[in-house]
């Protein structure tokens, strides 16, 4: 960072009773008043350079031996830029950089230091520093332009725009020019390993900057066509990272400070609806994941519908891009909950792209797509199924929304049933034989298959289709049809039964039994040997059943 010196003398300045003064045999003879302090200097020094305290002085009426006081309350940059001034008209050596420059420049102009009150003066020396130095260099501009606006906003123009001119230019300027110092912290970037200067290079500096800003300057870049629309992507994903929290944290933070300040939304639905309106148009200029991520951020700050339909429907057309994680939007009034609605017309507008025309190699991208899609929705299914107040109803219209050509194999929906089962265990036969239903025991791997025959969670009839299949297959690769189940299946379900039995008769007589009198369970065991003529005539009622409804149930298709 560059700075100017100017003045050679020490500092004379210093504080006696919340009073600012100066060493000096010369009685003082100006009293300036800046807010809470008081300062005793001379008009000798400060006079012959301030135009404005010369008139200050010459429309008094005092013509006494007391000093003169006189009040600068609305002074830019308050006492240290005041003092800023001072300091130079005594002649005591000051250092200006882009920390205090905007100040200074700001507290001069307003005091008149102008050439037209004395030759060489503070506004004239600063102007020079600013055109040679501040605006040659990358982060002194950013700093410049960071406290012009915040000083004064759009209404200090002679600092703002020259800054934010310079700063496009450079943006504009190819990677290998760049010789200036900048910021770049992205995880697993190594400066020595990587000599060469990274294309977006300049996307941590800019987000710095206030949101009018940051977005003019955006704007200004586009609209040159130079900046690719990937790289107008980053900007935007490095700003979000900086100003919009994740709303897992976000609500944790407010529920810390047991207030959820409307301002703070109102601020971050701003700059969300702005970012939104900013992404170009191009497809790939940022990824799905961002999308998903400001869809959840709109979610949780109360965004407007047509700013959420947006982030819908493009992060829709970028699906297979996606993690099952990506599409766990949390619920803004309860951050464990999840929105399967947004997640599912997200899926829907993915799927809206097969109901036009299109080429065959579109046609064979999005056949690929919708492969990986199918393997991140049943994942994500799994994680919702475990959400206790996810009424089966919609948990079933969630497994449907996928078209049954997408599903290749139906492992991720056993899991995905299975565990909802598992969560809810209230439900009753019918419930649990509708749930699995939608499982084809024709797509399910050997090692799911052997899973699911041993699973107590799954209903009588599933189990059945799943010997069934398999003793079907067996009788093929050997050669015999229509033998019947053999002995190793017998067993699973004489067993399966006989814990379905107990359960029941526990359930039903346990605390009732007689003192000695053996449990249904007892009675059971001992008579294991006899289920077989049952099992054989539940096997084949549910064969008869297969062969009559079909193995499992296709799932509906779009």
């Amino acid at each position: 960072m560059k700075y100017m010196k100017l003045g050679t003398k020490p500092d004379i300045f210093y504080t006696e009773e919340a009073v600012r003064s100066v060493l000096s045999d010369v009685p003082t003879d100006l009293i300036i008043h800046i807010n809470n302090t008081k300062y005793l200097l001379h008009k000798f020094p400060l006079l012959l350079k301030c135009g404005l305290l010369q008139r200050l002085c010459s429309d008094t009426d005092d013509e006494g031996s007391h000093p003169i006081p006189i009040a600068l309350h609305e002074i830019p940059g308050g006492e240290e830029a005041f003092e800023l001034c001072a300091k130079f008209c005594y002649g005591i050596a000051i250092n200006v950089s882009a920390h205090n420059f905007v100040q200074a420049i700001s507290s001069a102009r307003f005091l008149r230091m102008t050439e037209s009150v004395a030759k060489g003066n503070l506004v004239m020396k600063l102007e020079s520093f600013f055109d040679s130095c501040i605006l040659q260099g990358w982060k002194d501009t950013i700093t410049t332009l960071e406290a012009a606006w915040k000083l004064s906003g759009w209404s200090e123009n002679r600092i703002v725009q020259p800054c934010m001119d310079s700063i496009v230019e450079k943006i504009l300027i190819h990677p290998s020019k760049v010789t200036w110092s900048y910021t770049y912290t992205r995880p697993g970037y190594n400066k020595k390993q990587h000599p060469s200067v990274p294309k977006d290079w300049w996307t941590e500096d800019v987000a710095e900057l206030d949101l009018d800003l940051f977005r003019s300057i955006i704007s200004t870049v586009r609209s040159t066509k130079t900046i690719p629309p990937p790289l107008i992507g980053e900007a935007l994903h490095v700003y979000t990272c900086k100003h919009l929290p994740d709303p897992l944290e976000a609500h944790s933070s407010t529920q810390s400070s047991a207030s959820r300040a409307e301002e703070t939304l109102a601020k971050q639905r701003r700059i969300l609806e702005s970012i939104v309106g900013m992404i170009p148009g191009e497809p790939g200029s940022v990824s799905c994941r961002f999308l998903l991520r400001l869809l959840k951020v709109a979610n949780y700050a109360g965004a407007s519908a047509s700013t959420k339909a947006e982030l819908i429907r493009r992060a829709g057309r970028q699906l297979d891009e996606a993690e099952p994680t990506d599409l766990l939007i949390p619920l803004p009034s309860d951050p464990q909950s999840y929105d399967v609605g947004a997640a599912e017309a997200v899926l829907e507008n993915f799927l809206a792209q097969f109901r036009r025309p299109m080429a065959p190699e579109e046609n064979r991208r999005l056949n690929e797509a919708m492969e990986k899609v199918a393997k991140t929705f049943d994942s994500y299914l799994q994680v919702v199924a475990g959400v206790p107040d996810l009424p089966l109803a919609k948990f079933i219209d969630l497994v449907e929304s996928l078209p049954e050509i997408a599903r290749k194999d139906h492992d991720g929906i056993y899991q995905a049933i299975d565990t909802y089962l598992k969560e809810h265990s209230e439900l009753g036969k019918e419930e649990k034989k509708s749930l699995c239903r939608m499982i084809d025991c024709r797509k399910l791997s050997p090692e799911i298959r052997a899973q699911a025959v041993t699973n107590d969670r799954m209903p009588l009839r599933t189990i059945v289709q799943l010997l069934f299949l398999e003793h079907e297959r067996s009788g093929r690769a050997s050669g015999s049809q229509g033998s019947p189940l053999d002995r190793t299946s017998v067993d699973i379900l004489s067993t399966r039964i006989a814990k379905q039995e107990s359960r029941k008769a526990e359930r039903g007589s346990e605390g009732h039994r007689p003192r000695g009198e053996p449990t249904e369970h007892e009675r059971t065991a001992s008579v294991g040997m006899t289920r077989s003529l049952s099992v054989s005539k539940q096997v084949n009622e549910e064969i008869a059943d297969d062969k009559s409804g079909g193995m499992g149930r296709k799932s509906k298709t779009k």
